[in-house]
């Protein structure tokens, strides 16, 4: 039977991959109360012992703000975690999926970003996951690196989505940022997409990819937050919020830069895989429609 390694396993791609990841073979969940991802000779050691067929890296340090006051973390998880798993998946020929991010981009594009699109990250975030995509390409023959953008979900710590309806509890006012763009992504979406990966290019030897996937559309976090609280007050959230005001990246200054674009291409995945991926905004309904159901489960 297949085997399959999963590292970050209680993110909110980690653990949607949970449920998905099952379905192609034997699973081996890891998270940060299993393998402490500082820990470089840990993090071998349990590759060597478990051999996996597959590792699925889900982990990451995704605290953008946070990053530029910690860059020793950030480098040691986004960059330094990817470069030892590519060397040890390498060892035992196991196939190395990981995933990326929209921010090894400045955002300073027109048109959707191409995988082969020159990066240029704007920050310690970014700069960190490019230097991981590196690492993996210098260090493995058979990889998968999928950039993705916007990510929400059920699970995990806070994102987007849970930020604006706790806040959207709490204030009768919200001010949010309508001069960045790109495209929310359901984790639920990103875990099914990685699945379709492995199936596809479970069989090929030495081969090394890189994919954007995110859901289709384009938005600003102002749009998002609108529909977002649209879905929440038909729900009964119990919301507060009245006024939902958009504001420029200048009023909302924070220690790391954004990417002002961050459309990503789906052209290639979406050829290589002859699947559509879904709107952003149904994959937003279908949010809703599952935390609904579990909450009457």
């Amino acid at each position: 039977m297949t085997k399959i390694l999963l590292f970050g396993s209680l993110g909110q791609v980690g653990t949607e991959l949970t449920y998905t990841l099952p379905n192609i073979g034997q699973l081996i969940k890891l998270d940060r109360t299993l393998v402490d991802l500082t820990n470089d000779d840990k993090i071998r050691q349990t590759i060597h012992e478990i051999k996996p067929n597959i590792i699925v890296n889900a982990s990451a340090y995704t605290a953008v703000d946070k990053a530029e006051s910690q860059p020793d973390l950030a480098y040691q998880i986004n960059s330094i975690v990817p470069k030892i798993i590519a060397e040890e998946s390498n060892k035992i020929k196991a196939k190395f999926i990981h995933i990326s991010t929209d921010y090894v981009f400045d955002g300073k594009a027109n048109t959707p970003y191409l995988e082969t699109d020159l990066t240029n990250p704007l920050g310690i975030y970014g700069k960190s996951k490019l230097l991981g995509e590196a690492n993996i390409k210098n260090n493995s023959d058979n990889y998968i690196i999928l950039r993705t953008a916007w990510v929400y979900g059920i699970y995990g710590k806070g994102n987007f989505l849970k930020t604006m309806i706790r806040l959207g509890k709490e204030r009768e006012q919200i001010k949010v940022v309508i001069d960045q763009v790109g495209c929310p992504t359901y984790g639920e979406d990103i875990a099914l997409v990685i699945n379709k990966l492995i199936t596809q290019f479970y069989d090929e030897k030495n081969s090394q990819k890189v994919y954007h996937f995110t859901n289709l559309g384009v938005c600003s976090w102002y749009d998002f937050a609108i529909n977002i609280f649209k879905y929440a007050q038909k729900l009964d959230y119990n919301l507060k919020v009245k006024e939902i005001l958009p504001i420029n990246t200048s009023e909302y200054p924070t220690p790391a830069k954004r990417p002002a674009y961050s459309v990503l291409s789906t052209k290639k995945i979406s050829q290589d895989l002859d699947f559509i991926p879904s709107y952003w905004q149904d994959s937003l309904a279908k949010y809703f429609h599952k935390t609904i159901n579990d909450n009457e489960d």
